[in-house]
């Protein structure tokens, strides 16, 4: 069955460190390229970061050079590591997972994680 978890938020102070976890599963087909959003109260849903099966990175100008997306095939992870956080990085963050058969092929299907809160407050 199709899951994706997030995992790893949590209240910490400004400039504290943080790293969120999202696990996915797409029945047979592998993961493919996997995004991180966030979405503030009352904002609209962001996109944070991008990696895909290859390893290209692409991140939001509000986080380049303090967040680092990374992956661990063997574990079905993507990890978001937080650094220098702001008050601004409050929010819902999600993890979306795009699953296919092979990175030769488009993805079949896309699924979204429940979220987990981050709040950077003193």
């Amino acid at each position: 069955q199709v899951q994706v978890v997030e995992s790893g938020g949590g209240l910490v102070q400004p400039g504290d460190s943080l790293t969120l976890s999202c696990t996915a599963s797409g029945g047979i087909f592998g993961i493919r390229t996997v995004e991180w959003y966030r979405q503030a109260p009352g904002e609209q849903r962001e996109l944070v970061a991008t990696i895909t099966s290859g390893g290209i990175l692409n991140y939001a100008d509000s986080v380049k050079g303090r967040f680092t997306i990374s992956r661990d095939d063997a574990k079905n992870t993507v990890y978001l590591q937080m650094n220098s956080l702001k008050p601004e990085d409050t929010a819902v963050y999600y993890c979306h997972a795009e699953f296919g058969p092979s990175q030769w092929e488009d993805s079949v299907f896309d699924s979204w994680g429940q979220g987990t809160r981050v709040t950077v407050s003193s």
